[in-house]
């Protein structure tokens, strides 16, 4: 929360984003602290075999073990590639990226000591900040579809804070979208930022990936701009690209492939 209203109690009775922050975070390496606890004895006990990948499990509880024990998340905590698996086995929640929303009043200023305070934190870990109303999202939300580009214009805004959201969470975990197109169906894809045309293929099937021969891909743009496909193919913007293609954020492709 980073705005003030008497008619809106805070919890703590005061608005202090920064210790809404300590406090989280100290009640999730808590949790995220017992789980490794848990687990710690018995990786002590398998590892007196001097079996390597025991060794290397055992090491790297301890390592997060005594991060969380002292006020440091997991994500922090710097282990070789024979001990990162106990993370994905863990799932510990400190060790995820982090996304900060800084909720501020409808007719808040553009400088709010508030938000500059977490943006300094967020940037000290490396965090996305996205700064939203939600009492303007929980209006929004009740409009009709309509009126909403109206309703956002008035406020001098080009688009609703969820958009924003998403692209942070997005950018935070290293993905994109690419699309897919048809007479009957248009489709959104995720996939990692640097997928290859063959690992997007893989998205949607791994026989596309297994057979992939080449990609006929229209930049998103050029397909809103030349009415769909076939005004692009006219145009020329129509690309063929090769199993090297690094998929681009918003890329309209048609996969060709042979199995």
């Amino acid at each position: 929360r980073c705005f003030e209203n008497d008619d809106v109690v805070h919890v703590a009775g005061k608005v202090d984003p920064l210790d809404d922050i300590e406090v989280i975070d100290t009640e999730l390496m808590l949790a995220d602290l017992e789980a490794v606890q848990k687990v710690h004895q018995r990786a002590e006990r398998a590892a007196k075999t001097n079996e390597k990948a025991a060794v290397a499990r055992r090491d790297a509880l301890k390592k997060l073990m005594t991060a969380l024990d002292e006020g440091k998340p997991a994500r922090s905590v710097s282990l070789a590639e024979s001990e990162a698996d106990v993370l994905k086995e863990l799932q510990l929640i400190t060790a995820k990226p982090v996304m900060y929303i800084a909720n501020v009043a409808e007719d808040a200023p553009a400088d709010n000591p508030l938000v500059d305070a977490v943006r300094k934190h967020a940037a000290q870990e490396g965090a996305e900040v996205v700064v939203i109303s939600a009492a303007i999202e929980a209006e929004l939300a009740q409009l009709p579809e309509a009126e909403r580009a109206d309703f956002l214009a008035s406020l001098g805004l080009a688009e609703p804070g969820l958009h924003r959201v998403i692209r942070a969470a997005y950018k935070l975990l290293g993905l994109k979208t690419f699309y897919t197109a048809g007479p009957k169906e248009v489709r959104a894809w995720t996939v990692k930022r640097d997928a290859t045309a063959p690992e997007a293929a893989g998205a949607i099937h791994t026989d596309f990936e297994r057979g992939f021969i080449r990609a006929e891909v229209i930049s998103y743009d050029q397909y809103i701009a030349r009415g769909g496909e076939q005004g692009a193919r006219e145009a020329g913007e129509l690309r063929l690209e090769g199993k090297s293609y690094v998929v681009q954020e918003g890329d309209v492709i048609h996969f060709r492939f042979n199995v």
